[in-house]
Formats: C-alpha cells, sequence, structure tokens
C-alpha cells in the first residue's frame, strides 16, 4: 500500500510507505541517497520499502508539475500524481533500464493524465512537413506560453488533440528533448517535432478564435 500525504500547494512534500511484512533475514537499513536508479530499483523489487521514497523524492515535482499542466488545478493534479506512483510501484518490475527511470515515469504520467482526460478535442487541420522546418519558429513560440496570456493559453492547450497536447507540453514546459520525449510517447523524432509543430499552429488557431 502506498499512501501520500500533500504538504502544500506550492511543492509536493509526499512522505510515500509500502507497507508489507520484511523478511526475518532482511538486511540493516542501509541509506539510499546516493544510490543510481538501477540501484533504486533493485532495492525495491527487494522489498526495500526506503528506496522506493527515495525514487519518489526525486521525481515528485516533476510528475505533480506534468499533472498539472495537464489539468490545470492542484486538487486533480495531485490525484493524478498520486495514481502515478502507484502504477510505478506495481510496474517496478516491467522497468528495464533501456531509458531513464525519469522517462519512464513521465512515460506513465502522460499515460494516466490522457486516460483521465475528459476534454473533448476539436478536428484541427494538420500542416505539411515543410511547415516545421525552421526552430527558430519554435523558440519565439515557446516564449508565447510564459507570457501574460497564459491562462488562456492553458485554456486553449487542453483543447488539443492529446499527441499534441503532451508533446507541447513536455516541451515547453518542461524543456525536454525531442529525444527524450520520442522515448516517453513512444514514437519516432520526427513524429515529435512535426506534433510540436502542430501544436503551435493550431494553438494559435484556437486563440485567434477565442
Amino acid at each position: 500500500m502506498i499512501q501520500g500525504i500533500w504538504a502544500g500547494p506550492a511543492q509536493p512534500g509526499w512522505k510515500v510507505s509500502v507497507a508489507q511484512d520484511a523478511p526475518e533475514d532482511a538486511p540493516p537499513a542501509e541509506p539510499f541517497a546516493e544510490a543510481d536508479d538501477r540501484a533504486l530499483v533493485e532495492a525495491s523489487l527487494a522489498g526495500r520499502r526506503d528506496a522506493f521514497d527515495v525514487i519518489v523524492q526525486r521525481n515528485q515535482r516533476q510528475v505533480y508539475q506534468l499533472c498539472y499542466r495537464f489539468v490545470g488545478n492542484h486538487e486533480d493534479a495531485s490525484d493524478l500524481a498520486q495514481d502515478v506512483f502507484i502504477r510505478a510501484y506495481r510496474g517496478l518490475a516491467g522497468f528495464k533500464g533501456n531509458a531513464a527511470l525519469a522517462t519512464w515515469l513521465y512515460r506513465i504520467a502522460v499515460n494516466v493524465c490522457l486516460n483521465r482526460a475528459n476534454v473533448k478535442t476539436p478536428r484541427l487541420a494538420a500542416l505539411s512537413a515543410a511547415d516545421h522546418a525552421d526552430h527558430r519558429i519554435e523558440r519565439a513560440d515557446s516564449r508565447l506560453m510564459r507570457g501574460e496570456r497564459a491562462a488562456e493559453v492553458r485554456a486553449a492547450i487542453a483543447r488539443l488533440p492529446n499527441k499534441q497536447r503532451a508533446t507541447l507540453i513536455l516541451r515547453v514546459y518542461h524543456d525536454l528533448p525531442h529525444d527524450q520525449i520520442a522515448g516517453i510517447l513512444g514514437t519516432s523524432v520526427g513524429a515529435v517535432k512535426a506534433n510540436f509543430f502542430h501544436a503551435l499552429a493550431n494553438l494559435k488557431k484556437l486563440m485567434r478564435t477565442e
């Protein structure tokens, strides 16, 4: 059982504990503060609840912020983030180490958020491949997300198709590179670039409409 305690709206402050009976021959407690991801996963699978605590402590802020970008309010984001770590703990044996643990957690978080989404996305026109070749456009439009119209931008982002929305959030708000986003979404780098620029163009259309 995993229990989460929220410590305030500004920063995730969970205390995660895994309730289970420890084996009689369990070794003495060892600090995991300096352990790498693989060691933490192996220790967690061996029943060391303090190792999974460290996994949560290292990743809770990023996971919560990602969930918040999808739902836009603290209560739902907190619930979703809690669900992410529950799913991560239950599926920890499926982590093969082919990607970073943070990337694996992001993948779970995106799936949890998209599965919970209730907003119907509109049919929006796609762009041609030639429309997303200039990276200067990406830098300029990324600044829009952090501008004075942030509330309107968030509302418009919620109306984007799922993959476009996920790509835009990961790229703009979390500053993840294209290759890492591709690993999270299970797609190619080319598809990530296309989705991102489609998202920017569709976002502009929605903003003009509203």
